[in-house]
């Protein structure tokens, strides 16, 4: 796949541009002002005005809006989240559509800008738009995008990489060499726990659940318990066919089960993966009398969205606990943890960084580009919404004529197309 082969574009992307072009002309730029905010203008004499609130990865996403017949701009304000108000000057009097970020405050009041401004379409870098007031753009006509099916693996490594990491205590290791402090080996040095034939329990079972529970399954030759309110009997039969190679091999197969309670997991699994949606009813889903649930020793992880812990308590229940661990990229208030977090060795975290493989980032920019081009463009919304790799490769004039992603698509009235 071109995409990815992007490596060095990827890595060139992320920079300041200069006037010069890149040997496609995609990346040829000049600097503007959009009231006042610092931005970088490509294909200047485009029919359709897109802002994009940040500097995106790869260049394919640019080709794809400056195919479409784009000016697009974007914004070099250096404030890593961008205000309401900030965003508002991008929009300006006129614009046709914006790429946002899952740090900005997309309601009423930006939904109402962009309306004013003629605009046509939105799209959220990111899969999930939490962030993002559905209701109130469907009220105004504007259909929303977001990025998914390229988050899968690269979102699923990275949950696996931090239950290995809490389970066997790599970063107190790695601080504890850096500090000169290692004399020689010892019977009880860093301790850790063995994953091998334990149960691996996962709450929310899409494609990131189920892709980390297969790494599990597979790497670790763990059982797996899982709750959703829909049974995933694709995973199901994959365990099942597993522990039945394994059966054949001499081996103790293993075995997958689905319970009805979120509790259930939570007081069987050695490990517990969240990866569900943020809602209501997932808001502070592990809370303090959750967590008394568990084993003193599991290990939770989080990669999903940080309000699902009820981070307060996890940093009180840790601290009790000492010999439980947890594994995570999200946190409740982000960019700050809960007070007490940053010093618990038993804690492993980091910044938010599940989708930050160079693919990944670089895809999730060419489906929004792509959401936004499709829409200004005047097409319907791709009727394979979980098959969006024939918007990933081959030449720009060979894409499908359609908006990869849209998530309020009936809502708006934006018709379906093949």
């Amino acid at each position: 796949m071109a995409l990815r082969n992007s490596g060095a574009r990827l890595l060139r992307g992320l920079q300041p541009f200069g006037a010069a072009a890149a040997p496609n002309g995609a990346r040829a730029a000049s600097t503007a002002s959009a009231n006042g905010v610092p931005v970088e203008v490509h294909n200047p004499s485009g029919a359709a005005r897109v802002v994009v609130t940040k500097p995106l990865p790869g260049d394919r996403w640019l080709q794809i809006l400056t195919a479409a017949g784009c000016r697009v701009e974007v914004s070099q304000c250096p404030d890593i989240s961008q205000d309401v108000a900030t965003v508002k000057k991008l929009i300006g009097s006129r614009c046709d559509g914006v790429i946002g970020q899952l740090t900005e405050d997309w309601g009423a009041e930006l939904f109402e800008a962009l309306k004013a401004a003629g605009g046509r379409a939105y799209s959220n870098y990111a899969v999930g738009y939490n962030n993002v007031k559905v209701p109130e753009a469907s009220k105004r006509g504007i259909p929303v995008g977001n990025t998914p099916g390229v988050l899968t693996e690269t979102t699923a490594e990275l949950a696996a990489a931090l239950t290995l990491a809490a389970a066997r205590r790599v970063p107190e290791a790695d601080v504890f060499m850096r500090a000169g402090k290692y004399k020689g080996w010892l019977p009880d040095l860093f301790v850790g726990a063995l994953l091998q034939n334990k149960t691996v329990g996962i709450v929310g079972a899409g494609r990131i659940g189920a892709a980390y529970a297969r790494m599990m399954v597979e790497g670790h030759k763990m059982n797996l318990v899982y709750y959703d309110p829909y049974p995933n009997k694709g995973l199901e039969e994959y365990i099942r066919k597993y522990g039945e190679l394994l059966r054949h091999s001499g081996e103790a197969p293993v075995a997958v089960r689905r319970v009805e309670t979120v509790e259930e997991v939570l007081k069987e699994a050695d490990v517990v993966s969240l990866h569900c949606n943020l809602d209501d009813t997932t808001r502070h889903l592990i809370n303090a009398e959750r967590l008394r649930m568990m084993k003193p020793n599991a290990v939770l992880v989080n990669a999903a969205r940080g309000p699902c812990i009820d981070e307060a308590a996890l940093v009180a229940h840790m601290k009790k606990h000492p010999d439980f661990r947890a594994g995570l990229d999200v946190f409740e208030h982000e960019p700050a943890m809960a007070p007490g977090l940053a010093d618990l060795p038993n804690a492993v975290i980091v910044p938010h960084i599940a989708s930050a493989s160079l693919w990944t980032r670089s895809g999730m920019a060419t489906l929004a580009a792509a959401n936004v081009a499709g829409v200004i463009q005047g097409f319907g919304a791709w009727a394979k919404p979980n098959d969006i790799t024939p918007f990933l490769d081959g030449p720009i004039p060979s894409l499908p004529r359609a908006a990869p992603s849209i998530v309020n698509a009936k809502e708006v009235g934006l018709p379906t197309a093949a």
